[in-house]
């Protein structure tokens, strides 16, 4: 059976900089062909891609993860009865959350610092996912149950009700990225889009930068003359190959006929990829970015449609990349690796196909890649992408 996969590959440098960073605050790594790399996982990706689709889309389109869902929920309760007290609200939106997804969502023991115990908000013991839709309709459901009585959410009609809000109608992101309920796997959602662990293409070693502060207060003659503050951050600098890919048809499961009932079929979909394509390729992980500044665009990104299944081309940096001043930076190396590599898998294997595939590449380091794509800008790319995909969904 054809499908409709969409495979971005990226090649970025990052200055100086910490993006991703473990418990110890060392930039994290990865050994790969045998040397050690940068890396940047895929969680960090995936949150500023997320984080990102904010300034594109609407927040209707959007959905929330977090503990605090009572809370969330309760606010939305106050909006459709102004008359239902605070607490009340958020022990109707723990009990809806609970029958909407097996998770339990309980008062935390906090106390006040004046010894009394805290009046604050259930909370779920993990990560709750849960788009506008869907939580625009768990709050009707725990509005109703104001004063219906306890056997209001004992009843079967309104667990199933509660269970079919929070299994439909998914959100861009929610459709995109997955969502993991460990109390209602009925309600789970495969991830349409995988994003892979960044690493660097060539060898990376971890630096550190001592660094000072000076106190502006210090006035008398006999102050200290010593700096404030001192400490250290670690840091790298890499061109990183990124890579992900979107399941088009799985996509189009997960997110239904659509967010609004006057939509075609194929609107929602359209603009999830091209929100994807334009966020995932301009983001950036936000770690130490006050820092360093690191607010770099991609040098390179080459997009492919599939029709059988995904193909990463990190094999291309398996020997990691080496430069030499006369013979140019990492860039100019790893876009000739890319460059040989591409045809050759694709030849081998089968998979080149007559399928479309887009390039957009800044500058002559990235000359090599010239004749793989079509190229195009940004702006085009994201078009492409978008009327790509509703023609091969059947759409208009």
């Amino acid at each position: 059976m054809t499908r409709t996969i969409l495979d971005f590959h990226v090649l970025q440098t990052v200055p100086p900089s910490c993006l991703n960073r473990d418990d110890t605050g060392t930039p994290k790594t990865a050994v790969y062909g045998g040397v050690r790399r940068a890396r940047v996982s895929s969680q960090a990706w995936k949150r500023a891609t997320r984080q990102e689709f904010h300034n594109l889309l609407d927040p209707s389109e959007l959905g929330v993860r977090t503990r605090r869902i009572a809370e969330l929920l309760a606010v939305r309760i106050g909006r459709l009865d102004g008359t239902i007290a605070e607490a009340e609200a958020w022990n109707l939106a723990a009990q809806t959350v609970q029958l909407a997804t097996g998770s339990k969502v309980e008062t935390p023991k906090r106390k006040a610092k004046e010894g009394q115990e805290a009046a604050v908000a259930p909370e779920a013991k993990y990560l709750l996912f849960l788009s506008a839709h869907q939580l625009d309709g768990l709050a009707e459901i725990a509005a109703k149950g104001h004063g219906a009585g306890k056997d209001y959410f004992k009843d079967k009609a309104t667990k199933e009700l509660a269970r079919q809000l929070a299994g439909g109608r998914h959100s861009v992101d929610i459709a995109l990225f997955g969502r993991m309920v460990a109390d209602g796997a009925e309600i789970n959602v495969d991830a349409a889009a995988q994003v892979a662990h960044a690493i660097s293409v060539h060898r990376a070693d971890n630096e550190s930068d001592y660094y000072t502060a000076v106190d502006d207060y210090k006035e008398r003659e006999d102050d200290d003359a010593g700096a404030g503050m001192i400490g250290t951050v670690e840091f790298n600098s890499a061109t990183l190959y990124r890579y992900a890919a979107v399941d088009v048809d799985l996509l189009r499961r997960n997110l239904g006929e659509g967010l609004r009932e006057d939509e075609q079929t194929t609107e929602p979909v359209r603009r999830a990829v091209e929100a994807f394509t334009r966020c995932f390729l301009t983001s950036m992980p936000t770690g130490k970015i006050n820092t360093f500044a690191n607010h770099t665009l991609p040098d390179a990104v080459l997009v492919k449609v599939r029709s059988a299944r995904p193909v990463s081309f990190a094999g291309a940096f398996e020997e990691p990349c080496r430069t030499e001043p006369e013979t140019g930076g990492y860039v100019r190396h790893a876009a000739r690796a890319l460059a040989a590599y591409v045809p050759e898998v694709e030849k081998a294997y089968g998979v080149a196909g007559d399928d479309p595939a887009w390039l957009l590449r800044i500058g002559s380091s990235t000359e090599a890649l010239s004749g793989l794509a079509t190229e195009v800008s940004l702006d085009e790319l994201v078009t492409a992408v978008g009327a790509e995909v509703v023609r091969r969904q059947g759409g208009a």
